[in-house]
């Protein structure tokens, strides 16, 4: 297949910034092309002065005309709520597209408009969009025109409990999420939560049991489990920039052993390139990811309890969105899956 002509929706947002470093060294794409509705004419490095001499031309504006005649694929970064209006005249046009906004995630009628209170997207294109984990869609992310990339918070809780729920070994109605994520997590866009003499010196919980992942991540945990059961859910802002960290507690079934639990999590590991397992007793952080495409994960059995206790840490704009975009974008063109994404982390 000849290099591919891609393009960025949302390029001036964290998630589309962090696309165009991906993708400027990934081997395989020829070219890309930026659009943006609020910065349509602007030069990119005039808003962003780090990428002077790295992304030429002024962002374009969003025309469902042109842009299937302009790029082979493209990927959106626009806000959730955006997508679900922007993307279906650009999808009956045939073009291929990975969406790293919620509007597609949540396959369930009703749920979306609960969590999210926006209007939900086509049902058509609903249905027709493949959920982005290659740890656990690989084969249908391969033949799919439309990927709802998944969220962050989800992305690194599934990936620390999935290999349990699959296996039978954790209780489903007993896990607790707590998780933890940089301020870039808020998005681009100022807010007073991420203001820095609030974000500063300062720890902070958010939308207490009612965070729009929870269905997404209920969503995927029902799907591999017999039963369905609530999860409870809350999220905290930490002063870092990057990096996502989820500590999760599971009731351990009865007769599961250490053993088990040790060669599910080993064998989850070697499947899949960017998983990797902390030595036993030992925890991540989130700096030994940060920058990468990897989710590394520990994980403790206190047979005084009988729970599990597993922490799992991604960089939220790579594993957690640009990466794990770009992931698919390889599975989707049979790339091999970790082009232009073997680069080690940033460290220190």
């Amino acid at each position: 297949m000849e290099s591919l002509k891609v393009g960025i929706v949302g390029a001036t947002g964290f998630g589309g910034l962090e696309l165009i470093r991906l993708l400027k060294q990934h081997p395989e794409v020829n070219e890309f092309i930026l659009y943006s509705s609020s910065k349509k004419d602007e030069h990119i490095q005039s808003v962003y002065p780090h990428l002077n001499g790295l992304a030429e031309g002024a962002l374009k504006a969003i025309d469902h005309e042109k842009m299937p005649e302009q790029v082979d694929f493209l990927f959106s970064s626009a806000p959730t709520g955006v997508s679900a209006s922007l993307l279906p005249p650009l999808l009956e046009k045939g073009m291929r597209i990975i969406d790293l906004a919620g509007d597609y995630r949540l396959k369930k009628q009703g749920v979306y408009e609960r969590w999210y209170k926006k209007e939900p997207p086509e049902r058509k294109w609903v249905e027709k969009a493949v959920y982005g984990m290659p740890e656990y869609n690989r084969e249908n992310i391969k033949s799919a025109q439309l990927i709802a990339n998944p969220g962050c918070y989800p992305t690194a809780a599934l990936l620390g409990l999935l290999p349990l729920v699959t296996k039978s070994l954790i209780d489903t109605k007993s896990i607790i999420i707590d998780a933890k994520s940089g301020i870039s997590g808020a998005g681009a866009v100022p807010s007073s939560a991420a203001h820095f003499p609030i974000a500063n010196d300062n720890l902070q919980i958010y939308k207490v049991n009612r965070h729009q992942h929870i269905p997404e991540i209920e969503q995927m945990l029902h799907h591999y489990s017999v039963t369905k059961d609530p999860i409870t859910f809350n999220t905290h802002l930490v002063p870092m920039t990057r990096g996502i960290m989820n500590t999760m507690y599971a009731t351990v079934d009865e007769g599961t052993t250490e053993r088990e639990i040790e060669e599910t999590f080993s064998e989850f590991a070697e499947q899949h390139p960017f998983i990797r397992l902390s030595p036993q007793g030992t925890f991540p952080c989130t700096k030994q990811v940060f920058g990468s495409n990897y989710c590394d994960i520990g994980w403790s059995f206190d047979k005084r309890t009988n729970r599990i206790t597993t922490v799992a840490v991604i960089d939220n704009l790579m594993k957690g969105a640009a990466g794990q975009a770009v992931q698919n974008f390889n599975l989707m063109n049979g790339f091999p899956e970790n082009t232009g994404l073997q680069a080690s982390p940033l460290f220190p």
